[in-house]
């Protein structure tokens, strides 16, 4: 039977209508159980403080547990694909790393495309490194760094905390912005990394602030700079590296995602809960003494950002010829 065009608009309003009133009810709903945040890193570190900050948070606004969950392995990939295959419903998160940008270069073949497959749900916050050097080098600026290590070519050691790694590739990208030749010496982690540059094995390392901040106090390490483009509030005086290299910007940062077909109005629930709890004076307090800065901003906005760091990090691993050790 062929419907007069009248009661078709009628009944196609009408599905509109219900489906998005279906949607309003499942964001209500949720959530009805417990949720899992999967950290793709080992206990202890930065992004597990915040990753169990923001879940004890989420928790107690919304009335459910936000658990994390620790799955390291492979450069975080072994966490992220747990995501991807999970169901997209709601209650498996994932804390999204910066490294995410790196991989999806360094990494020849993923069984995962991230853009793709994970959707982005909010930001979270953002790490400046620091550009530091050992007490016995003689440079107290980006400036004098730079003139002695271009006089004193392949002389520079300059640590990392592993192939790859967000010191790695600023390293990396100094070198490519400034045109010193420094030796790489990678690292199974920054502890060990930052232990040489103490001792004065190695001169120069670029490293996440929360992992080097004692050591810069207690001065066992001299900061020359930080990475990103605004000072730090934990190391107010000292400048940032853009400051001697225009247009220098690195940073570590971490966010919240969920598997590609979660629906929209979960995600959109989650990325008011977790502004809020950002704009949190107790949140803000306890991000400030990791060295970390909220960042609240949109779910699109967020993607948008994730998009430009793998472009932006895809050409420096491609410059660099980084390769996995």
């Amino acid at each position: 039977m062929k419907l007069p065009r009248r009661a078709f608009l009628y009944l196609a309003a009408g599905a509109g209508a219900s489906a998005r009133l279906l949607g309003i009810a499942r964001a209500q709903a949720y959530p009805s159980r417990p949720t899992r945040i999967i950290v793709p890193v080992a206990p202890g570190g930065a992004l597990d403080i915040i990753a169990r900050l923001l879940g004890q948070w989420l928790s107690e606004r919304l009335g459910q547990p936000f658990v994390t969950e620790n799955r390291p392995g492979a450069g975080t990939n072994i966490g992220i694909e747990a995501v991807v295959r999970a169901p997209a419903d709601g209650y498996t998160l994932l804390l999204i790393p910066q490294s995410v940008t790196t991989n999806a270069t360094l990494y020849e073949s993923l069984p995962f495309n991230f853009i793709r497959d994970i959707i982005p749900v909010a930001m979270i916050s953002r790490l400046p490194l620091v550009m530091e050097v050992t007490p016995s080098l003689p440079a107290t600026t980006v400036s004098e760094f730079i003139a002695y290590a271009k006089s004193n070519p392949g002389k520079v050691s300059m640590a990392s905390g592993g192939s790859g790694s967000a010191s790695h590739v600023s390293g990396e990208l100094f070198k490519l912005m400034t045109g010193v030749d420094m030796v790489h010496v990678p690292y199974r982690g920054g502890a060990p990394a930052l232990n040489d540059l103490m001792g004065g094995q190695v001169q120069v390392y670029f490293s996440p602030l929360p992992e080097s901040i004692g050591t810069i106090r207690a001065g066992k390490v001299r900061a020359l700079a930080v990475t990103t483009l605004a000072r730090s509030a934990a190391l107010p005086d000292v400048p940032t590296v853009a400051d001697f290299v225009p247009g220098f910007e690195a940073s570590t940062w971490q966010g919240i995602g969920a598997p590609a077909d979660t629906p929209a109005e979960i995600v959109e629930k989650l990325n008011a809960n977790i502004n809020a709890a950002l704009a949190d004076p107790h949140i803000k307090t306890r991000l400030a003494d990791v060295g970390s800065e909220p960042i609240p901003m949109s779910s699109a906005d967020f993607g948008k950002l994730i998009v430009e760091e793998t472009e932006k990090w895809g050409k420096v691993v491609r410059a660099a010829h980084i390769k996995l050790q």
